[in-house]
């Protein structure tokens, strides 16, 4: 028996150090005074009375007790129950002011303070009550005057009174004031007693709450309580330590932390610490702790700490169970009779242990099978035991699951085993229940109830267990007065007398002394029972994926190579390699293996080798690092026997070819495989000993479950493995734990010696076993080579952890704990890092196996003679190695190329590995397996080619090509050692070359290629890549360019130091209003040249551009801004200029559009007739030099006026003309975006301040110009002859905004004449156009643009009532507030402009009637940037993806899909306002040249169906991309300045969304897909000049603008050279355009040609849906075509394709060879082309068979006659056009009203930002001054809301203008959210519409909002499967035969469809049996299956039983008939 209390101790409060009221704690006495010997005094005790502080009191408080714990420095803990009560104390105090006139007077001010003080008791014991019922008799004696000492009481606590020890008698007792009390020692010390504290704690925080905390607490994670109650908290932290049962915590502990501590809790490691809530706040900083408020009940989990799952079905079971403890009545709430409420309320301490038993039945589960992954290395003198973690995990399937992992990495779990490990100890509850959880399991499964009533007989074990005596003892305890607390006069505690306290203490301890008689009989020794064997409860999912089938091909490979038949062995060989993917076969091929060792047959021939040593590498390849199937360790001793040998004396050994693994270099595997084999040798050591009889008595013992650590998995697949390995005596094999348990129990009863002969037995057999591993670690770990250095000497980065504890202190061992760095030198000698690694290793399991220390000094001697011994025989196997005969590889096929394409390095061998993508992986998608495949690449001058065969045998008669331009690469990386199971090889250096067309070259450089070669390639491939100007591009390949020097001077600029600060000066006074003195000598800047073609470019950088934020400064880059004096020559100086300018398409559309024309004699007289005019004023590129030369403009604005306020507009970019509407005539305009200084003023001193002439400002000249465009839209003009004209539902804003604001479908009048087309009429004046071209005259007949007309009759539709707008109430929402005020602000005027909402808020709306200023939302470059980096990782991913990253998430995440969506709906703004309003729009965002070109353009294809034909389209991108300045050669990085900017596909995305349009609209198109993949691929290929250059200025200069064309002949030998470079003609080197190759193709072959087109047809204006549902991928991004590489290259194409039809033909001649199409490697459109390019190359067949001229392919088409239109579509066409209108407008209304809220908003309040520091690690600019923000000595600002950033000292003059405002829904959505009309108005809206619409009934069931629930029919369960590859999921199923569908929910409480089944696509539903159904639930009925056939696809169902099934199947088809 111990002592009950160390110690007694009294704390007062110190006034020597009080300070304002507060001071700290003073001990005033101890007793005993000296410390005892076996438990000394723990100092700092003051600090836990009173954790908040010694704190004054001004009231009188009641007496406080709780418990704090101290751990001691051997990990002890020691509980501190202190009894605090408060005494009245005088205070005189001084007042705080120190500045009084007089200092010497002290004014004193007397108060009455009551100070703590508090009586603690020390203890080891965990007896709260016990001593709460101490302390509480001291005080009473002290406060009532009890007529005892307390002297007497005291002593009698610490001297008198002892714990009885566990499982002993109930010891009562009295400390002599009057007082009974017993203490009740539980029976087992190990299970922690709890009263009620785990039932309080659920109480207090949750079911799931408690979960949560519990799993991070076994995962180290820092936990932290805080409550007002200490002693809550002392119960809480108690309670979360004992739900760990059988895990010890052994991190810091600490349930009440005193507030001086709370530093503490930034410490490293995990806690478990309690802090009372006032430091609330202090503790919200802390970010990796988990704070948990016992009061509110709520936990706080960071951001950085993710939340470990337990593992399922564990969690679902102790939820379920939790749940019949806690909420009886929630499982039988929805009984319809439940049973009457029981009157008898469960008492909480039975709940507690009812909780407990389901936690430990948790941790017996999740540890189920444990014991048999013990290994035994010692028995004697003491056992030590290891846990096999890998294998555990590997039995179990938990390697991925990182809340095992974390687990059974911590230190509690070490503590667990080394404690429980041992077979032969005391055993307690946990031990019985891990033995009987499986049958508990299954018998619960069986039956459900028995769960509650097995964990009632559990807690009641736990009850037992605390209070083992169950007759109550009446304790008697005297207690203070009811409110003495409160007493006026209270005398002062006394002071004890030390010596009578000391001399009842001795004189205790000498009487316990005689009369300590008292034993623990309970605590006796026993065998641990084993509970089940980790095999019975393994994964074994997998296994029916190998069957007996796949093991028995692997087993006649494996005797095929024995038996020397490698012809067979071969081919299955593939088939093996894929079955080793499996862990069965892989521990199927140890097997096979070790049996042929056996027979000894372990000296092979080469050929037998090398297959072995690939299936070896195969096996290791698929494994992990962690072994955790074993599959290295049973490798071990095959490859230390199998050889071969290569001359007399030498024989290489396998090992010498597997080293190249992971596994081999992770020190936890050797040490796991050392105790794995030492486990073995000490059980042969006893195993003789042991005879039947003895099993026998173990079996009555209750040890029936023998472990093995062999698996077993294999030998119950494969008949020849139960052959060799299954023998009845090996049934009966003892287990090492066993015989440890029988060592152990007669340990005692052998001599002496005996035990010392069995020491040292076990001793040389650990000693043997570590010489043996020490040279198996040599030889796997010296390479065959040694002058290369050592490859995967780290451990495997598999153990990641959000904890700041990595790893546990037992693995942490295992990893170089005498340094932090990597010792291994690169390229060094491996002698010295095999010797530290092998010393390691003998330090580490000889010392925890305690071998002597004389015989590890030895090993270490021996370990650098070994290693120098085998790096001498390996020298001579290397040697004789290399001198084998190669192995034969196949040819390197040579790649067909173009004319003019040159081969810059010839092919290096390389194999081409298999990426993220599915094709030719012949893995899901079917097919062969192409990848990996061998061959060679190849960098040409054009393209980075690789053509190979594959690896596979199956599959190497088919050739591999993969190529992309060189131009487009994007990113080179440098790839890790790769390994090739198809030719065991192990291959150094690799390469992943990426492209921006969406392809991917992983090579892996064959052992063949030398390192210099693959750098020469590298620098090759870069120099090609990144070539100094654009004509060192392949477009201008094999041709002289001349390069004048005189040419190179003027372009040379800032030549010397003088020279550049006379510019300098020139520009800074030029902007300073001071005119500069004019030179007598002209300087020509730009002269625009004429046969000077050939000139060089100095590539321009980003001129005033920043992609992460542009500068809104007023100083201009002189390139910009050009005075017209410095130029001597003009354009019109030669006519032959001008004429070639008036040629290009941009002037025809022009003229098409009838914008003006331009004349030579520039007079004025056309203005009145003419309202617009083409102007040259840029003729000279002066105005703005990313312009085109002819700008269109109204005739009324000069030319001085466009230069005056061109400067209001960034880059000078102002608003000009591009296309005009035909019907409403308004005008679509682009600029670029506003300075950011503001619109008006902003330039006022570049006027001359001495100019006496009244020249007008810029911002007043461009309030004219925009008066003018007003005046020039025809809506301004209009009277109300207009508004009722156009005031239809289809054709004004006021219906737009009603339509949004009711939010439903617009309605549609009856009257089908909205939707008929007029007829075609020719006599417009822009019908036709005669454009004289060279000699001949070409006739182009345009169809006039007809307008959609109104119908005169008024729609007979419903009345819109503004009533509807307004709340039921009568009051406007005052959410609504500033929405009505926008609306009220969108009035019909004439010009919109849309553009940034940065620059619009300094416009003053009043300096510009009728317009209006839209801010809008839109993707910066750098977010397109960003974005087409996670496109290419989705489409195009290295690996393939991970099981929580798919594909369509990876889409998602890319955020490519919105930026489109982005682009149509600003589109589809200016579409409506131009076409529906009949309003102008100007789109001004950023400089104009990038977002600015795609919405103008995408708007464009929808309103002109000109620009949807190959001449409009071409035409289209002549004048807005090329023409207006689009910078490609910047934007796609086409020299080596533009790389540092980064690729940004700004022209991809606008095709992207034409490719959008056109999957839309069909049948609206000239042009195919292909034409637009065509563009894609080749505007970055840099094979044509088209694409290049970054305006109109640096063409001409180029000399293309101006170049001489000459008429192409078209002949035959066009067809046969595949229109090379030499055929369409490059005059003088200019390189080749694009349009002459596309319009000779397409005069030839209907390859760009959409069969589709229908002009009748089509409609006039398109509007797209922009949903994201309606958004598809496009099929550029992911296919690809192996056969030949890319098709857009047509003629390599043909050749590739021609090429291998000719080599099937040479094997086969004479023979019709019947072709096959693969889909992942042949291109289906050129391969089997469709029915119309069949048609017609069958036509030129016969016209070539006939001798007839061949004919163009066109002729033939317009021929044929369209085929009449079906009039029943009439109806589902007008609803369709109808709804997409209306839906269109929606879009268009948000859009306007948002930027108008967003307007408001910035006008009436200030959005401020929230900036926090941010240091920036890559250079960005400052949002406000442009320059740059870098670097950590200067952090920036960066907006937590919006994203801004700035410096610190810019932060004062940031606008606050956040756009963290909100004010309506997302664009994407279809709807608006700005009035909503109540649901019976919807009704009867849609009423109304239903009457005259004829669409389908699910469309009118998706407007249909029904005042009630939703209809069902018929709901239930059923199991569904998924689509491919996806199993069965259970889903509740309700059929609707209102909507005429079949939804599915996760649940029947679920309220949201997943998904749902239209039946008017259901075309059968029919029973079927299980065998047509793969991957059906286990235990399911086979008559409950049936399955549902629609349009689309499949659909397979599981019901309970037939009758279900049957039930289904007949309400469905009542529903579809």
């Amino acid at each position: 028996m111990s002592r009950l209390a160390d110690y007694f101790v009294i704390v007062g409060y110190d006034h020597e150090k009080e300070r304002s009221g507060s001071s700290c704690g003073k001990i005033l006495q101890r007793f005993p005074r000296t410390d005892w010997p076996d438990c000394p005094f723990t100092p700092g005790i003051e600090l836990f009375c009173q954790p908040t502080g010694w704190v004054l009191s001004s009231q009188r408080q009641q007496p406080t007790f709780f418990v704090s714990v101290l751990t001691d420095i051997d990990a002890d803990r020691h509980y501190s129950a202190c009894l605090t009560f408060y005494e009245p104390v005088a205070r005189t105090t001084k007042p705080d002011d120190e500045d009084l006139d007089d200092p010497d007077v002290i004014i004193p001010h007397h108060s009455q303070m009551f100070a703590p003080k508090s009586l603690v008791l020390i203890t080891r014991h965990f007896y709260f009550d016990t001593f709460r019922n101490c302390l509480g008799i001291i005080y009473t004696a002290y406060m009532d005057h009890l007529p005892v000492e307390m002297e007497t009481l005291v002593g009698n606590i610490l001297g008198c009174v002892h714990s009885p020890p566990p499982g002993g008698p109930q010891y009562r007792f009295s400390i002599g004031a009057g007082d009974r009390q017993a203490l009740q020692p539980p029976l087992c010390s190990t299970i922690p007693s709890t009263h009620d504290a785990v039932a309080l704690l659920f109480d207090q925080l949750g079911v799931q709450n408690v979960i949560n905390v519990y799993a991070l607490s076994l995962t180290d994670h820092k936990i932290l309580f805080h409550s007002q109650s200490f002693i809550r908290l002392t119960e809480a932290s108690h309670a979360l330590v004992s739900l760990q049962y059988p895990l010890k915590y052994t991190y810091v502990y600490i349930p009440i932390l005193p507030s001086p501590l709370i530093e503490v809790l930034n410490t490293p490691t995990p806690f478990i610490a309690g802090v009372h809530s006032i430091h609330r706040e202090e503790i919200r900083d802390l970010l990796d702790v988990v704070i948990i408020d016992l009061d509110g009940g709520s936990v706080h989990i960071p951001e950085c700490v993710v939340l470990p799952s337990i593992p399922e079905p564990v969690l679902s079971r102790t939820i379920r169970a939790l749940h019949m403890i806690l909420h009886q009545d929630l499982l039988i709430a929805d009984h319809a009779f439940p049973p009457s409420p029981s009157k008898k309320s469960v008492p909480p301490e039975q709940k507690d242990k009812e909780i407990r038993a389901v936690f430990i039945r948790l941790l017996a589960e999740l540890l189920t099978g444990y014991r048999s992954c013990l290994a035994l290395i010692r028995i004697h003198p003491e056992p030590f035991i290891t846990f096999h973690k890998a294998s555990f995990l590997g039995h179990k399937g938990l390697v991925e699951d990182d809340f095992i992992l974390k687990v059974l990495s911590g230190m509690s779990f070490n503590t667990f085993v080394s404690e429980r490990g041992p077979p032969y100890r005391v055993c307690d509850i946990f031990d019985e229940v891990y033995a009987t959880m499986q049958d508990d399991l299954r018998e619960e499964k069986a039956d459900p109830s028995k769960t509650i009533h097995n964990v009632k007989q559990l807690a009641q074990q736990l009850h037992n267990n605390e209070v083992p005596n169950p007759q109550p003892y009446v304790q008697k305890v005297p207690k203070p007065t009811e409110g003495s607390y409160a007493r006026i006069h209270q005398p002062t505690f006394p002071t004890l007398d030390e010596d009578k306290v000391n001399a009842i203490i001795e004189d205790g301890i000498s009487k316990q002394a005689k009369n300590n008689k008292v034993t623990n009989g309970r605590s006796q020794k026993r065998i641990v029972p084993m509970g089940p064997a980790i095999s019975t409860v393994g994964d074994r999912q997998k296994i029916v994926d190998n069957n007996a089938r796949r093991l028995e091909v692997l087993r006649n490979c494996v005797n095929f190579i024995f038996d020397n038949k490698i012809s067979d062995a071969r081919i299955i060989f593939p088939a093996v390699v894929r079955s080793l993917k499996s862990k069965v076969a892989r521990i199927a091929l140890t097997q096979e293996l070790g049996h042929h060792i056996q027979s000894n047959r372990a000296m092979l021939e080469h050929q037998q080798f090398d297959l072995v040593v690939r299936l070896l590498n195969c096996a290791l390849q698929n494994d992990s690092s962690m072994d955790e199937n074993g599959v290295a360790a049973s490798i071990l001793p095959l490859a230390t026997s199998f050889c071969r040998k290569l001359c007399t004396g030498v024989i290489q050994f396998a090992y010498t070819l597997v080293q190249d693994h992971a596994v081999w270099g992770n020190q936890q595997f050797w040490e796991a495989a050392f105790y794995q084999d030492v486990q073995k040798d000490i059980r042969q050591l006893y195993a003789p000993q042991y005879e039947e009889h003895i099993m026998v008595r173990w079996r009555r013992e209750g040890s029936r479950h023998r472990h093995s650590m062999e698996l077993t998995a294999v030998q119950t697949q494969t008949p020849e493995s139960k052959r060799r390995s299954v023998s009845p005596y090996k049934q009966k094999e003892i287990g090492a734990l066993e015989i440890a348990a029988e060592q152990l129990r007669i340990w005692s009863t052998l001599s002496e010696g005996q035990q010392q002969e069995m020491i040292n037995n076990e001793e040389s057999t650990v000693y043997s076993q570590a010489i043996h591993y020490a040279n198996r670690i040599v030889y796997m770990r010296v390479p065959l080579d040694c002058s290369k250095s050592l490859k995967n000497t780290g451990l495997d980065d598999d153990t990641k952890s959000n904890s700041n504890i990595t790893a546990s202190l037992a693995e942490s061992d295992s990893v170089d704990a005498e340094s932090g760095f990597d010792e291994t030198e690169e390229g060094g000698n491996v002698v010295p890092d095999v010797i530290r690694f092998v010393t390691r290793f003998v330090d580490k399991v000889c010392r925890d196996s305690c071998v002597t220390d004389g015989h590890i000094k030895s090993l270490h001697q021996m370990v650098p003679g070994v290693v120098a011994m085998h790096v001498e025989t390996l020298e001579a196997v290397s040697r004789e190695a290399k001198r084998l005969p190669p192995i034969q590889k196949p040819k390197i096929l040579t790649p067909a190329l173009f004319s003019g394409e040159e081969i810059v390095m010839e092919g290096l061998r390389v194999y081409l590995l298999a990426d993220g993508r599915e094709e030719g992986t012949g893995v899901t998608m079917g097919g062969p397996s192409l990848l990996p495949a061998e061959g060679a690449i190849f960098l040409t001058t054009y393209r980075i080619i690789f053509k190979g065969i594959p690896c596979d045998p199956l599959a190497c008669e088919q050739v591999i090509m993969r190529a992309f331009p060189v131009s487009t690469l994007t990113k080179e990386k440098k790839m890790n050692v790769q390994y090739l199971p198809h030719l065991n090889q192990w291959l150094q250096e690799g390469l992943q070359l990426r492209s921006n067309i969406f392809q991917l070259l992983k090579i892996a450089f064959d052992e063949e290629v030398v390192a210099d070669n693959v750098e020469t390639f590298r620098k090759l491939m870069n120099k090609c890549r990144n070539p100094a100007t654009i004509f060192n591009s392949f477009a201008f390949t094999g041709l002289t360019i001349a390069q004048p020097a005189t040419m190179h001077k003027q372009k040379e600029k800032n030549k010397t130091l003088r020279h550049y600060a006379k510019k300098t000066l020139l520009k800074t006074a030029k902007k300073a209003g001071i005119k500069t003195k004019q030179s007598s000598r002209q300087k020509t800047k730009y002269v625009l040249p004429t046969q000077q073609y050939g000139r060089s470019l100095t590539p321009r950088s980003s001129d005033s551009e920043s992609e992460g934020g542009r500068p809104g400064s007023e100083i201009f880059d002189d390139l910009s801004i050009v005075d017209e004096n410095e130029f001597e020559s003009s354009l019109f100086a030669d006519p032959k200029n001008l004429e070639k300018l008036l040629e290009k398409p941009g002037y025809h559309d022009y003229i098409r559009l009838g914008l003006g024309s331009l004349s030579l004699t520039a007079t004025r007289d056309r203005s009145a007739s003419e309202p617009f005019r083409i102007s040259s004023v840029n003729a000279h590129y002066s105005v703005c030099r990313s312009y085109p030369a002819l700008l269109v403009v109204p005739q009324s604005v000069s030319d001085d006026n466009i230069r005056r306020f061109a400067r209001t507009h960034r880059q000078c970019r102002f608003p000009v003309i591009t296309w005009r509407h035909s019907r409403t005539k308004a005008l679509l305009l682009r600029a670029s975006s506003f300075h950011s200084r503001g619109l008006m003023g902003m330039l006022k001193h570049n006027t001359s301040t001495t100019s006496a002439s009244g020249e007008s400002t810029s911002s007043l000249e461009q309030e004219k110009y925009f008066s003018v465009l007003v005046a020039a839209t025809p809506n301004s003009a209009r009277t109300g002859s207009y508004k009722t004209s156009f005031s239809d539902s289809l054709d004004s804003l006021d219906s737009l905004v009603m339509s949004g604001a009711t939010g439903g479908s617009l309605a549609i009048p009856e009257s089908s004449d909205t939707f008929r087309r007029p007829a075609k009429t020719g006599k417009s004046s822009r019908s036709s156009l005669k454009l004289k071209v060279g000699k001949k005259k070409l006739y182009a007949s345009l169809e006039a643009l007809t307008r959609i007309g109104s119908t005169k009759e008024p729609p007979r539709t419903a009345t819109l009532n503004p009533a509807r707008f307004s709340q039921p109430n009568g009051e406007v929402e005052r959410a609504g507030d500033l929405i009505s005020n926008s609306m009220q602000g969108l009035k019909k005027v004439s010009l919109y402009v849309l553009g940034e909402k940065a620059q619009m808020k300094g416009v003053k709306l009043e300096s510009f009637p009728k317009c209006d200023f839209i801010p809008v939302d839109f993707y910066e470059v750098r977010h397109v940037k960003a974005s087409f980096k996670k496109l290419m990782r989705a489409c195009v991913p290295s690996s393939p993806h991970g099981p929580d990253a798919s594909f369509l998430k990876a889409i998602e995440e890319s955020g490519w899909l919105p930026q489109l969506q982005n682009i149509l709906q600003l589109a589809g703004a200016a579409v409506d306002l131009l076409d529906v309003q009949g309003s102008s729009v100007i789109i001004c965002l950023e400089d104009g040249w990038d977002i600015t070109t795609q919405v103008v353009a995408t708007a464009q294809v929808l309103l002109d169906p000109y620009y949807r034909t190959l001449d409009g389209f071409r035409a289209l991108i002549e004048k807005e991309w090329l023409s207006f300045g689009h910078r490609f050669t910047h934007r796609s990085n086409q020299t080596q300045a533009n790389q540092a900017s980064g690729f940004a596909p700004i022209f991809l995305q606008f095709l992207d969304v034409i490719h959008q349009i056109h999957q839309q609209f069909p049948l609206s198109f000239e042009f195919n897909q292909y034409f637009l993949k065509f563009l894609a691929y080749h505007y970055v290929s840099n094979r044509f000049r088209t694409f290049m250059l970054d305006n109109e200025l640096e063409r001409m200069e180029a000399g293309w603008l101006l170049e001489e064309k000459k008429p192409h002949r078209l002949d035959e030998l066009d067809e046969e050279a595949g229109f090379s470079q030499k055929h369409f003609g490059q005059q003088g080197g200019l390189g080749t355009p694009i349009w002459d190759y596309i319009d000779k193709h397409h005069r030839k072959t209907p390859l760009f040609h959409n069969f589709m087109f229908s002009p009748a047809d089509q409609e006039m204006v398109l509007r797209p849906y922009s949903n994201l549902s309606n958004m598809k991928i496009w099929d550029y991004y992911l296919t690809e075509d192996l056969a030949h590489g890319p098709s857009y290259d047509i003629e390599v194409a043909q050749r590739e394709i021609s090429q291998n039809e000719d080599t099937d033909s040479l094997e086969m001649p004479g023979h019709m060879v019947r072709k096959i199409i693969n889909g992942c490697y042949d291109n289906i459109m050129l391969q089997q082309p469709d029915h119309f390019q069949w048609q017609f190359q069958e036509i030129l067949k016969l016209e070539r068979d006939l001798g007839h001229l061949p004919r163009k392919w066109k002729t033939f088409w317009d021929r044929l006659q369209s085929p009449a239109r079906d009039p029943s579509s009439l109806p589902r066409d007008m609803h369709a056009r109808s709804h997409g209108r209306s839906i269109h407008k929606r879009s268009t209304l948000e859009i306007l009203v948002k930027g108008k809220i967003l307007g408001e908003a910035a006008r009436s309040f200030a959005q401020p930002h929230r900036f926090e520091e941010l240091t920036y690690t890559t250079a960005v600019n400052c949002d406000l001054c442009g320059e740059i923000l870098w670097g950590p000595v200067k952090p920036g600002q960066h907006c937590v809301d919006c994203g801004y950033k700035c410096h610190e000292k810019c932060m004062s003059n940031v606008p606050r203008n956040c756009t963290k405002l909100k004010a309506i829904s997302d664009v994407s959505t279809s709807s608006s959210s700005i009035s909503r009309p109540s649901i019976s108005e919807t009704s009867s809206t849609h009423g109304q519409q239903d009457r005259v619409m004829t669409i389908t009934p699910s469309q009118i069931y998706e407007q249909f909002t029904p005042s009630s629930t939703e209809h069902r029919t018929h709901e239930g369960y059923l199991y569904k499967r998924g689509a491919l590859l996806k199993g069965w999921k259970q889903r509740w199923f309700v059929l609707d035969s209102m909507k005429h569908q079949l939804r599915w929910y996760d649940s029947m409480e679920d309220s949201t469809a997943k998904g749902f089944i239209d039946l008017s696509e259901v075309e059968s539903v029919r029973p079927v049996g299980s065998k047509h159904v793969q991957g059906a639930p286990k235990k399911a009925d086979e008559s409950g299956f049936f399955e549902m056939k629609t349009t689309r696809r499949l659909y397979h169902f599981l019901a309970s039983d037939s009758r279900v099934a049957h039930e289904w199947i007949d309400k469905i088809q009542g529903c579809i008939q």
